[in-house]
């Protein structure tokens, strides 16, 4: 029977931690296996006071929140973790079409549009599936928090 996955926030910053992610993928672009996309979610606009909108002004806005992640694991699957970076943007009104379509985007995109930007609210956390997994992961951050990059003789040897 496999064990549940164990899943808990980070306490690193989320720009810290992507801006070491870019240098990493620089360096050994094959030791981690990036998905980042956003979607965004389109919402009438309540009839709140503070718009100061009449019912045909607000017909032609809308309220969007964009939610991005980036989910980022081992090139090896079998490391048994993962680390999420959420970014949460309210955008409030805009005039948008109703399309709420989920679109990719790569590591220095998320990064440029959503974290440096300081757009919306970032988060993280990460799940691991084993003691191991978390040892991998451990290793990981705590080489993230000092900004510690292994050279590329052991870069297959941690997290």
């Amino acid at each position: 029977m496999e064990k549940p996955v164990a899943t808990y926030p980070i306490e690193i910053e989320p720009e810290q931690i992507v801006r070491w992610l870019l240098a990493e993928q620089q360096a050994t672009p094959s030791l981690f296996r990036f998905d980042a996309r956003r979607a965004s979610e389109v919402h009438d606009l309540p009839p709140a006071a503070k718009y100061h909108l009449g019912d045909e002004e607000r017909e032609n806005l809308n309220e969007v929140d964009t939610i991005a992640t980036l989910e980022v694991s081992p090139a090896h699957a079998a490391e048994g973790w993962t680390l999420t970076i959420t970014v949460e943007d309210e955008a409030g009104p805009r005039a948008t079409s109703r399309e709420g379509l989920e679109q990719k985007m790569d590591l220095g995109t998320f990064y440029r549009q959503f974290i440096r930007s300081g757009r919306g609210i970032a988060t993280a956390s990460a799940e691991v599936r084993d003691a191991a997994a978390e040892q991998h992961l451990k290793n990981l951050l705590d080489a993230i928090l000092v900004d510690r990059h292994p050279t590329a003789k052991t870069a297959g040897h941690r997290a």
